[in-house]
């Protein structure tokens, strides 16, 4: 049986270089072997606010509830997004907020502080791209967005979790980008694996 693999492009803009990322990486563990499936966030119809919190339920629109059958079918998650002020950017963090939700991605116990990851058993990998140098992001900004997603959001649910930085993307050139794209799909090969 094939592993079953989810791509989400996170990028809000189509044409973009995460989304020639994703699209590597999805290739690549389709050659590999996996079921792969590839989705664009900015195609799906959806508020990306959740108005009440917690409160009260927000009824899902249909493609954030076929998004979420997906996510329980996988058993590997790659985000591909780009860094903005330091983290990810607005649509993916609607995402979470509407998706991951109390009772469907995490469970809090009634007496202790502790919770319960109802997505545990999956990996994920993280592409994200930033213009600043992964040393200046890493050591100045002290990789706010990357442990944010990882530990806070994805690790929180129970995704063991790998981050990957592609650097000064707007000071690159064609060879660099290609460089990444074959990075890109040795790490959809490996998930596929």
């Amino acid at each position: 049986m094939s592993r079953k693999i989810l791509v989400i492009d996170a990028h809000p803009a189509g044409a973009s270089f995460c989304s020639a990322l994703a699209e590597r990486y999805a290739e690549a563990a389709r050659a590999g072997g996996a079921a792969v499936e590839l989705v664009a966030l900015r195609d799906i119809a959806f508020d990306p606010i959740l108005h009440q919190g917690y409160g009260n339920r927000q009824e899902w629109e249909p493609g954030l509830a076929a998004l979420w059958a997906s996510i329980e079918a996988a058993g590997h998650v790659c985000f591909v997004y780009p860094t903005w002020w330091g983290g990810h950017p607005a649509l993916l963090q609607g995402f979470f907020e509407r998706v991951f939700l109390p009772g469907k991605a995490f469970a809090y116990h009634k007496d202790d502080p502790y919770w319960d990851r109802l997505l545990a058993g999956r990996t994920c990998d993280v592409l994200t791209t930033m213009d600043s140098p992964a040393w200046y992001y890493r050591f100045v900004n002290r990789n706010g967005g990357i442990a944010r997603i990882r530990r806070t959001i994805l690790e929180f649910v129970g995704m063991k979790t790998k981050v990957h930085v592609f650097d000064r993307v707007k000071y690159s050139d064609a060879g660099k980008r290609s460089g990444w794209l074959d990075r890109a799909a040795t790490l959809g090969r490996a998930a596929a694996a």
